[in-house]
């Protein structure tokens, strides 16, 4: 029998591992940001360098890993495997960013989830005695996700205010059996939530059930309460999404008025930046966590976080099929006491 298994989908590491370096990296548009002060580096040029959207975020997410494993002082080859995903197809700006770290790599899927899959995987692995260094990363771009999802950007077509603007950035993570933390203590593996939200530029509508869902499924399992976290922060659910999820605990009599953040709403101002409902891509909660959050903690001012990423499972497709939007949320518990 499992001991390490609680509730219906949560599981308590017995052995948390601790994140012992994040790192990312932005375009200009972010840099602009309330958090600019924050990534390790803004580029100016949002081909990277390249000739294409896409190899420019496989070139972003590269420099992204390459910085994290600076920060940890680590050599690449010392860690033991990576997790990391995307929204282009086949996991693309992953795979050729990595294709030649000669590291056991296992790509992902989980639209804006990302970031809280790769590294509820990494935590597991490390937890579960399969390894003693693991990295989770992430990235996505504005311009290559509005060519595979709506238009290229020649189109110049209109964005309704519920839209949400693709981040173009990348975070990475790496985690270790020993450190000083913030530990990985919990883990909420969401399940797939349609709302039957059919409208692609409304993700935040579409998201915010699963994300209730799986915050509420955290609550019940682990016999907490929204104000045992310092902080939780859903990504990303943008303006909309954020003030649904509100209204769902409010029916439960829960006011997470204070406490609950969003990663989209933390990376755009979105009085003086033209970004409609806020951020989204697998980029932003990524980017808001190794480079925001994970600070807080390390700085003093959080002690427990609740990082709860969220992602539409959709493709081009679907949607052009008149298919809803299936969409689900992982929720990460941080914890700067080993023993909580």
């Amino acid at each position: 029998m499992s001991t390490k298994h609680i509730g219906k989908q949560t599981v308590i590491l017995q052995k948390p591992p601790s994140i012992v370096a994040g790192a990312s990296v932005v375009g200009e548009k972010e840099g602009n940001g309330p958090l600019r002060r924050c990534f390790d580096y803004i580029s100016n040029d949002s081909y990277f360098g390249e000739k294409s959207w896409e190899k420019a975020e496989s070139v972003m997410l590269k420099q992204c890993f390459s910085l994290v494993a600076n920060k940890a002082r680590i050599a690449p080859s010392d860690i033991e495997y990576i997790f990391s995903g995307d929204l282009l197809n086949q996991c693309v700006g992953s795979t050729f960013a990595l294709r030649e770290s000669g590291i056991p790599f296992f790509g992902l899927f989980g639209a804006c989830s990302t970031m809280a899959e790769a590294l509820s995987l990494a935590a597991i692995f490390i937890d579960g005695g399969f390894c003693d260094c693991a990295a989770a990363l992430t990235s996505s771009h504005f311009c290559s996700a509005e060519r595979q999802f709506r238009h290229p950007l020649e189109y110049g077509g209109q964005r309704p205010p519920t839209s949400q603007w693709t981040v173009t950035g990348a975070g990475a993570l790496i985690l270790k059996s020993e450190g000083p933390g913030p530990y990985v203590t919990h883990i909420t593996t969401g399940k797939i939530v349609d709302a039957g939200v059919t409208d692609a530029n409304n993700m935040g509508a579409a998201m915010a059930p699963a994300a209730y869902d799986t915050l509420k499924t955290h609550f019940e399992d682990t016999g907490r309460k929204p104000n045992d976290y310092d902080a939780i922060v859903t990504g990303d659910l943008g303006g909309v999404g954020r003030e649904v999820i509100l209204d769902f605990f409010a029916a439960d009599g829960m006011d997470l008025s204070s406490i609950l953040m969003d990663c989209g709403l933390l990376i755009f101002d979105t009085e003086t930046q033209d970004v409609h409902a806020g951020g989204s891509g697998c980029g932003c909660s990524a980017a808001v966590l190794a480079s925001h959050l994970l600070p807080e903690m390390t700085g003093g001012r959080w002690k427990r976080l609740l990082f709860a990423a969220t992602g539409a499972l959709m493709s081009p497709v679907t949607t052009q099929q008149g298919e809803s939007i299936p969409s689900i949320c992982h929720a990460v518990a941080l914890d700067m006491n080993r023993e909580c």
